[in-house]
């Protein structure tokens, strides 16, 4: 009785252990498909659409013994070093906030380019700058944190980051900036000497940063999307707030769903895990998916020389899992709206 006793304990702690310890890698993994609309509102836009716009989204989890083992076993589960998966320096905070920052960034140009494409009004303000990272002993280091919004140095307003790069440029180590700085809605002051950045000859403040502005429309644009970190929903928003504003129905009674930056010129950029993105749309129903053809150079190969772009990833992926889902290429917003322009509406 007391074994038995003794090895449900034992075999308790095995579980638990092989369930729960935390190991220094990341798996990516299929994740989902959202309908964007549940995402964008468009004031008086119109939602009332035959088919569905989706931004498509892999699983990222630190992994634990048993979901390290299991996914050696799942050709559509990847693993990742604690590393690989942060920038240099970058703790859990500054991994949020700086994801967090580039789906912000990819709102901003989703709606940027959208209403450019609309040809309605818009307006943009800028905010300072957003710090994402600060560098262990650098000037900054116990000062400042991952997320604040620096607005003011020297007695000078902030609102573009080219402003605040002008006026570091001039100083010289061991000189003090004063800094006025929005951390969760309060302004603070912060004084700080400045030294050699780590692992630079450069004098600074020992941070990295990112432009903060926000842009206003005409007709108003909600986005509720602040779970959802990185860039790659940036096309898919695009189109939905397209969808929205225009007359016309773009899904044409179709489930489309895509990926991949959207830059201010209206070009799509590169994202990571996009096989992983094509089994989740297989899976979830999706007809048309629209991949970034991006360009590979020959300095990209010559550093990984098995380099391919994100369409011709998505197109062998297609055909590894026999999949009837269309896969499309777009190299800008131009591309997947003269596809959808081009489509034949849906037959019932």
């Amino acid at each position: 009785m007391r074994k038995s006793f003794l090895y449900m304990i034992i075999l308790f702690v095995i579980v638990f252990f092989l369930s729960f310890y935390k190991l220094d890698y990341y798996i990516m993994k299929p994740g989902s498909a959202y309908n964007v609309s549940e995402f964008v509102t468009v004031e008086d836009g119109d939602k009332n659409h035959e088919g569905t716009m989706s931004l498509m989204t892999v699983a990222m989890a630190q992994a634990t013994p048993l979901t390290y083992a299991v996914s050696y076993f799942s050709e559509y589960e990847e693993v990742f070093k604690e590393e690989e998966v942060r920038q240099e320096e970058e703790d859990e905070k500054e991994y949020s906030v700086r994801q967090l920052k580039l789906m912000s960034d990819s709102q901003f140009n989703a709606l940027y380019v959208a209403f450019q494409k609309a040809n309605l009004p818009y307006t943009i303000e800028y905010h300072g700058v957003t710090v994402l990272n600060v560098l262990a002993d650098g000037a900054a280091d116990g000062e400042l944190e991952p997320g604040d919004e620096i607005v003011e140095i020297d007695g000078v307003m902030i609102e573009k980051a080219q402003e605040l790069t002008e006026i570091l440029s001039a100083k010289k180590e061991n000189e003090a900036v004063e800094l006025v700085i929005d951390r969760d809605d309060k302004l603070l002051d912060r004084t700080i000497k400045l030294k050699p950045i780590p692992g630079s000859e450069k004098v600074g403040i020992g941070i990295t940063y990112s432009e903060s502005k926000l842009i206003k429309t005409d007709p108003n644009v909600k986005v509720d999307a602040d779970k959802i970190g990185g860039p790659s929903a940036g096309l898919m928003f695009t189109l939905e707030i397209l969808n929205q504003l225009l007359d016309d129905d773009l899904t044409k009674g179709y489930s489309i769903a895509g990926t991949g930056e959207m830059n201010e010129d209206g070009t799509v950029g590169r994202i990571g895990g996009i096989e992983k993105k094509v089994v989740a749309a297989d899976r979830d129903g999706v007809e048309i998916f629209f991949a970034p053809d991006d360009e590979i150079t020959q300095a990209m190969l010559q550093i990984n020389p098995n380099l391919k772009s994100n369409y011709d990833v998505a197109v062998e992926t297609a055909e590894k899992i026999d999949t009837d889902m269309e896969i499309v290429p777009v190299k800008t917003i131009d591309d997947a709206i003269d596809y959808i322009e081009k489509l034949q509406p849906k037959k019932d």
